[in-house]
Order: C-alpha cells, then sequence, then structure tokens
C-alpha cells in the first residue's frame, strides 16, 4: 500500500470494464469460498454424527414442482445435485468461454497444453483407480477419482501466498475449466440413467433454439431463464444429468470487449438522465449501460458468487456427511474403493499433470513450455489433487449404502494429502538458491503480451533507462482523480527500482472529463519544446487546472515560448498524437484509466506501491531468467 493510504488504490474510471475481464476476479471469488465450502462440509460431518437419523430424513424429504400432470419430483439431496449443481456448471461453462476468448487461450497456441494436462491429469487417477479395483464390482466407480475442485485448489493456493507466482493460479484455473468440462461429459455419458430419447431430443432441440436467439443478438435473460429451465426439465425426464444444461448455456456466452459506439451512447444517455431524472431515462440509461457489457461478464457478476459462496457449500452439506466411526475407517483404509480414489489423487494428478508438461516440451522442442517453473507446476500438480465437488457428485451417482462412504472418505482423505503435499513442495522450494529457486517457480516461458502497440523510444514518452529489464505502461488521462492518487505510486515506484523504463500514453475520456483531450495535446505541444515530462507532471498534481488559460500559465511557469504554445494548442497540432495512444488502447482492450502494462502484461488488480512493486520483481526475474544470467550469482 502506499505509505499515507489507509486502503489499496484500485480505484478507474472506466471506459469498458468488461472489456478487459479479468480472471482474478474469478480467482479471488473461487478462493474466498474455499473457506465456505470447507464450513459446509465439517458441518455436515458434525451434523451426520450428532443427529444420523435427522440428517438422512431431511436430505429425502421429497420435492415435487408440477404443472399440471408434469412436473419433477426429487428429494432434496437430487434437487441440489441436479438442480442448483447445474448453476455451478453455468459459471464453469461462463470462465471456459471467457478464457477461450479472452484469457490466456485467446492465444490459440496455448490451448494444447492445458488440454493436454487436463486429460492427462484425468486419465493417470483413473488407471490408478481401475488398476486398485481390477476385477471388482468398484470399479464402475472410476469416475470419482479424476476431477479437481477448482474453489479448494484456488484456496490452498491463496493460503500459501507468494511461495508460488500467481501465474500458477491461472494455469491450474485453465487446466481446472478442462477438468470439469470432460466431468461434464463423463456425467452425462458414464452416469446417467436409462436414456429416454423423446426428451433427449427435446432437451437439444431447445438448446438450439437457446442458440439460434443468442445469434439474433436477444440480450433479455428472461428468455434465456425460460429457454433454459425448459431443457434442465427435459434432460431430467430423459435420464441424462441436466447439469449438462448449465455449461453449454455458459458456453453459448460471450466474452468481448465493449465497443466504443456503445459506451459513448451510454454516457450519453447517463448524461440525459443527469439533465431530465425521469423514469423513461432511467430505464434507457440502465439498458443502455447493460448492453456495453458483455453477457458473459453480466452473468458471471451475477451468478459466480452465489455458486461459490452458497451453492457449492451447500452441495457439501448435502453430500459430504458421513459417520465416522472405528468400523469404517479400518474397512475404508483397506477398501480399493478409498485407496484407488486417494492413490488416484495424491499420486495420479500430479504424476498426470507434471508428465504431460514434461513430455510437451520435450517433444515440442519447447515451443510449448508450462507458462511457470518446475517446481510451481509440481505445486499445482498436487494441489489438483484436491477432488471434493464433482468426485462427490459422481460418488453419489456410482455407489451407495458402505461403498458411498468409503468413496466419501478416500475424497475427504485426498484433500488433507494433496494440502500436505503441495505445502511439502512449497517447503522444499523455499530452500534452493535464489536463482535457481527464481527458475524453478517462474520458469522461461514467454509471457502473453496484452500491449498491441510495442513500446517504441522514438515514439513513445519514455522516463528512465531505455535498456531496462522492465517497461511499465501506463494509459492516463490527466482529469481522471484515480490517475492522480496513482502518480503518488509511481514516484515511489521509480524512487525504489532503478531498472523501470516507465511510459506514458495518453487515453482521454472526453464523455466524463471534458478537459481531459484538451490536457492531452497541450502535453504533446510541450513535447515539441522539449518540455513534455515537465508539462505532464504539471498537469496530473494539478488536475483541476486544465482549462485554456490555465494551460497558458502553466507553459509561462515552464519558461516555454507561450505564443508558440498557444498557436499548437489552437492548431491541435498533438491531436494526432493523442490519437494514436487511444488506438492503441482500442486495441489492447484497455478499460479506463489508469490501466497498467508490466512488460507488455496489464496488471490486473490494485495498483498501490506493494502490487505493483511485486508485479515489477517478477517481470524483472523472468526477463533475467529469459536472458539467462542472474545477477551477482553463479548458479545458471
Amino acid at each position: 500500500m502506499f505509505r499515507g493510504f489507509t486502503t489499496p488504490l484500485t480505484g478507474r474510471t472506466e471506459r469498458d470494464e468488461s472489456g478487459v475481464s479479468s480472471p482474478w476476479a474469478f480467482i479471488r471469488t473461487e478462493s474466498g469460498s474455499a473457506a465456505v465450502l470447507l464450513a459446509g462440509t465439517l458441518a455436515a460431518l458434525a451434523w451426520v454424527n450428532i443427529a444420523p437419523d435427522g440428517y438422512a430424513s431431511f436430505w429425502e424429504t421429497r420435492l415435487s414442482v408440477r404443472l399440471g400432470s408434469h412436473g419433477v419430483d426429487m428429494d432434496l439431496r437430487e434437487w441440489v445435485n441436479s438442480g442448483l449443481m447445474t448453476l455451478f456448471f453455468l459459471v464453469v461453462g461462463l470462465e471456459a468461454r471467457r478464457e477461450f476468448d479472452m484469457g490466456e487461450l485467446r492465444d490459440r497456441r496455448r490451448i494444447p497444453l492445458p488440454l493436454l494436462c487436463g486429460l492427462c491429469g484425468m486419465a493417470v487417477p483413473v488407471a490408478i483407480y481401475l488398476g486398485v479395483n481390477a476385477g471388482a464390482s468398484s470399479a464402475h466407480g472410476w469416475g470419482a477419482a479424476m476431477s479437481t475442485d477448482t474453489a479448494f485448489a484456488l484456496g490452498m493456493l491463496a493460503l500459501l501466498g507468494s511461495r508460488f507466482p500467481r501465474r500458477l493460479h491461472t494455469f491450474i484455473l485453465t487446466v481446472a475449466v478442462v477438468d470439469d468440462f470432460l466431468a461434464l461429459a463423463v456425467i452425462a455419458v458414464a452416469y446417467s440413467e436409462k436414456v429416454s430419447w423423446t426428451p433427449l431430443l427435446v432437451g437439444a432441440g431447445v438448446l438450439l433454439v437457446a442458440g439460434f436467439v443468442r445469434r439474433t443478438g436477444t440480450r433479455r435473460g428472461g428468455v434465456y431463464a425460460v429457454l433454459g429451465i425448459a431443457a434442465w426439465v427435459a434432460f431430467v425426464h430423459s435420464g441424462v444429468d441436466p447439469v449438462v444444461v448449465g455449461l453449454i448455456m455458459g458456453l453459448m456466452s460471450y466474452a468481448y470487449p465493449a465497443p466504443r459506439d456503445a459506451l459513448e451512447r451510454a454516457s450519453g444517455l447517463f448524461r440525459s438522465f443527469r439533465e431530465q431524472p425521469t423514469a423513461e431515462l432511467e430505464r434507457e440509461a440502465r439498458q443502455g449501460i447493460a448492453l456495453a457489457l458483455s453477457p458473459n461478464d453480466r452473468l458471471q457478476r451475477l451468478y459466480h458468487p452465489w455458486s461459490s459462496y452458497a451453492i457449492v457449500p451447500l452441495f457439501a452439506l448435502a453430500n459430504a456427511g458421513i459417520e465416522i466411526n472405528g468400523s469404517l475407517l479400518s474397512s475404508a483404509f483397506t477398501s480399493p474403493i478409498t485407496l484407488g480414489i486417494l492413490l488416484g489423487y495424491g499420486l495420479g494428478k500430479p504424476v498426470g499433470i507434471l508428465g504431460a508438461s514434461f513430455a510437451a516440451e520435450r517433444l515440442s522442442r519447447g515451443r510449448m513450455k508450462p507458462p511457470v517453473g518446475w517446481a510451481a507446476v509440481a505445486g499445482g500438480g498436487t494441489i489438483a489433487g484436491i477432488g471434493f465437488t464433482v468426485s462427490l457428485l459422481i460418488a453419489t451417482l456410482a455407489f451407495d449404502g458402505r461403498q458411498l462412504e468409503q468413496a466419501k472418505i478416500g475424497v475427504l482423505s485426498a484433500v488433507v494429502l494433496a494440502m500436505l503435499s503441495t505445502s511439502l513442495v512449497a517447503l522444499v522450494t523455499a530452500r534452493l538458491p535464489k536463482a535457481r529457486r527464481a527458475r524453478a517457480l517462474l520458469g522461461t516461458a514467454e509471457s502473453v503480451v496484452d500491449l498491441a502497440e510495442p513500446v517504441d523510444p522514438d515514439r513513445d514518452h519514455v522516463r528512465g533507462p531505455l535498456d531496462a529489464p522492465v517497461t511499465v505502461v501506463e494509459y492516463g488521462d490527466f482529469e481522471c482523480p484515480f490517475c492522480g492518487q496513482a502518480e503518488q505510486v509511481v514516484r515511489e515506484l521509480l524512487a525504489d527500482f532503478g531498472d523501470i523504463r516507465y511510459v506514458w500514453r495518453h487515453l482521454p475520456l472526453p464523455d466524463v472529463h471534458p478537459h481531459a483531450q484538451l490536457a492531452a495535446e497541450a502535453a504533446e505541444a510541450a513535447s515539441l519544446q522539449g518540455a513534455f515530462w515537465e508539462m505532464r507532471d504539471l498537469l496530473i498534481t494539478h488536475q483541476e487546472e486544465l482549462g485554456v488559460k490555465d494551460l497558458l500559465r502553466h507553459a509561462q511557469d515552464l519558461g516555454l515560448d507561450v505564443d508558440a504554445f498557444r498557436e499548437a494548442l489552437r492548431g491541435r497540432h498533438g491531436a494526432a498524437r493523442v490519437e494514436v495512444d487511444v488506438e492503441s488502447a482500442d486495441l489492447s482492450g484497455v478499460a479506463g484509466t489508469p490501466t497498467f502494462f508490466v512488460n507488455g502484461r496489464r496488471h490486473h488488480g490494485a495498483y498501490d506501491i506493494d502490487s505493483l512493486s511485486a508485479a515489477v520483481i517478477a517481470a524483472r526475474d523472468r526477463a533475467v531468467l529469459i536472458d539467462g544470467a542472474w545477477p551477482g550469482s553463479s548458479d545458471r
């Protein structure tokens, strides 16, 4: 945090918040929900051991919803597992779509590695489970040993903090999305009841209608809700697990940057409402703002917190209850079901993910590398051994009675083993020499570059050494109050690090800051006299003084040729230069001001001194690693 501020600096003047929908919002929600999920699990264990009859009778209570002669009749546990979990898989589909459209997988060359890791990270545990259960009737429960629990895995990584690079969170998230997608396919194919083809075809037809409606550009949520419920009911009657509906609906929701004309229209509608606050203009302003956001972003903001903080913990409460006693524990840890699940997750997951990553790099001759170092990949492999939500879901479909209890013991034991194994990897890595530890955690793979227009010292305004290993680019608006706050952080950052190249790019937002465009052109007018940085520093620290008279006074205070400066302003000699920066911002999907890029990679989250310093240190370490040397060390 910047000294003098009591809260992290996270404000931003927005053009398009959804246009750069970040995985970090998803990761923070998933990580935070791990504690709630753990609480739900402990509550289930306490409930079933204190009042076993009450626990069983409550979740076996029947609930029917009927319309005429048609309807759905299930017990409460089935409503949770097949009903509410549909929303869980909707969120999975939304995140998969976002990753494909705007996340790490937007670079299509990066798709094969997480896909391969997801496949191998499921195939190896399944093979181990089948090997342990060979020839036994329990072999059909192989699906309970394959899927990673995203919330628990990311929550554990969050607890380990700086012991692993932040990029590992994104890598595991991507692998987990593939994992969940394949697990749902397994549920639909291998663990569905006898299929009734007529309702299945009806459900598929409704989903096709939903796809057609989406292509027409319809944005009314009620239409998709009706279609989704109709498809869900049809799948319930078909015998195919209806949670597949959630995933398909999520994958239909594209993620994309908001177009500038939609943003400007939204600003205009809001100004109209501000001038004449009527109910009709209020409705138009809300609709205009909503239309500027991608459906994916709107649905994630709506459903993801409910999924993580309510649905998944409720699922744990309904399914994690086990009457623990000595007899059960002794039989469980000699049971092939428990051992197959435990070994599948504890051994199969890390072997599958590590082996797939290693094979991919070798076979591609280094062209396909994991985004982190091998110690981080190992930590990701062990943490992926946390199987809970989908694992329990499949266990309830595959087993019952004593076998189901043994499967639950295996799932819970695998969670504990994964946490201990990941902590051990972190402790061993922490004891490595600094250079070797950096390579082991960060790796040498090139980053996905978010900055569309690379820095050009002949064109850009650069402060600092031109050959610095770290370049920080800021898109800013001289009238934006958040840029004013960030300026103090930037100055401290430059003072703390002597090897940073800082670049300012203009992003005036005239629809919300009427003086921003003129101020940007004034900075360029001063640049014609070799005083860009002097004028830029003056403007960003005097944000209330950006009128024409103020700008002329600033020029005089700086000792510029005021007549030449006035003529440059009048002739808009700097407008073209400002427009170049604005176009580069559009190409990079910049949402608002301030927006920072560190070595071409977008910085998400707070821009306080601690957050930016951490990003700079990570970028510098990676740059040094790729160059093949470490300052002050002979360890290569």
